[in-house]
């Protein structure tokens, strides 16, 4: 039998073993990496979806929490994880902004993993400690100006979403303050309510119901118009603090050389978490928006991140001695 004729029989039989691939998975419990702490915002996107996936695939589906360098130590991690579906990563816009701020990154978000598809969309609000003697947000840029590198803002690390918004901050009113980096959003939450830092962004998965208990103070949206769950709650831009604009994408992503039918699974088992009625009420609650069916899915992800990555690098190399 000439070469040729091997190959093309070695591509016959993966085909038809590849159905029977896909049926058989998965067999045994999936991991899915957040490479933040618990308790954060991108910790309760990962559980909602993990707890719907696993009515779909059958399988109890994990999550595992490995914070530090802002997303990058748990994202090194997955990238690195056997590529047979059972590690997973769900990581926000930070997979396409860490490149810009880690020179040697220890993945490429681009060529180290593969896409399965978007989760959700959330967006971020400008939060400060109930103590804070800034009541809105004219009054806290004020406060912000007279203070300069006295005022602390807390963020999950390098490259994490509330850095980045951070820099945005800071540049937009020309003013540099302290920044005190966490292993996630959760944590830095934590000292916030207990006035150990100022000022922080977050997703408002993680600050409407402090927001609505009075727990701590909110003062502007990142968001282009304001949201029907902070009705009240002005938008940066209105406030004066333009270039602030900021809704935080989530992706679910596999390590390079995941099988094709695996990673069809999982997305098909994805799009049926984002149509579950648990689901979707939580994301309202939270003011979460679900990817729509033709976002969930490895190409529509896999666009997304290159164009992000394109999007994020120079506006941050353009951000002179972004701090740690």
């Amino acid at each position: 039998m000439r070469a040729g004729s091997h190959r093309w029989l070695i591509v016959l039989l993966l085909a038809l073993c590849a159905p029977a691939f896909a049926q058989a998975f998965p067999d045994k419990p999936i991991s899915i990496i957040v490479p933040f702490a618990a308790g954060g915002p991108t910790d309760t996107v990962a559980r909602l979806i993990a707890d719907a996936m696993a009515h779909d695939l059958n399988q109890k589906v994990t999550v595992e929490n490995i914070g530090g360098a802002g997303g990058t130590t748990g994202a090194a991690r997955a990238a690195k994880a056997p590529n047979d579906g059972y590690t997973l990563l769900l990581n926000h816009m930070g997979q396409a902004t860490a490149p810009a701020l880690y020179p040697k990154l220890a993945y490429d978000p681009l060529t180290d993993f593969q896409a399965i598809g978007r989760v959700a969309d959330v967006p971020m609000t400008l939060v400060g400690r109930d103590n804070l003697e800034a009541n809105d947000l004219k009054q806290l840029v004020a406060w912000i100006r007279a203070n300069g590198k006295k005022v602390t803002f807390g963020h999950a690390g390098r490259g994490a979403v509330s850095h980045l918004c951070a820099l945005l901050l800071m540049k937009s009113l020309g003013v540099q303050m302290t920044p005190v980096a966490y292993k996630g959003t959760g944590p830095a939450m934590t000292d916030l309510l207990s006035h150990q830092i100022d000022l922080m962004c977050d997703q408002t998965t993680n600050t409407l119901t402090l927001i609505r208990n009075g727990q701590i103070k909110v003062y502007g949206v990142t968001t282009r118009t304001r949201l029907p769950s902070l009705k009240d709650v002005p938008t940066l831009a209105e406030g004066g603090v333009h270039n602030v604009e900021l809704t935080v994408w989530h992706g679910l992503y596999a390590p390079k050389g995941t099988p094709k039918p695996v990673v069809d699974r999982l997305a098909s088992a994805l799009r049926a978490a984002l149509k579950d009625p648990t689901v979707t009420e939580r994301f309202a609650e939270l003011g979460a928006v679900p990817a729509k069916p033709n976002e969930a899915t490895p190409a529509a992800l896999q666009a997304l991140t290159r164009s992000e990555v394109a999007r994020w690098t120079p506006i941050i190399k353009a951000m002179a001695g972004p701090p740690e």
